[in-house]
């Protein structure tokens, strides 16, 4: 019991997301895409762990997480 409620209720947000129409601020969107990541700021506080957990392109060898593998 209890089903046909639970069915009635996604059907009806089913369709509220597939009539619904979006109001989207594609100028917004645009400006968001632009920045890109050199958009970003890290905070002050936070500088150093950004350091710490940048990426390196370079190719490695060894996965990244290797030294946490189980031995066995």
């Amino acid at each position: 019991m209890g089903r046909g409620r639970a069915k009635a209720k996604q059907t009806k947000v089913a369709r509220e997301l597939k009539y619904r129409s979006f109001d989207t601020d594609f100028s917004s969107l645009e400006r968001e895409l632009r920045s890109g990541s050199e958009g970003h700021e890290v905070p002050p506080q936070y500088a150093d762990l950004a350091e710490e957990y940048e990426e390196d392109d370079s190719p490695t060898d060894e996965p990244e997480y290797g030294h946490l593998r189980k031995s066995g």
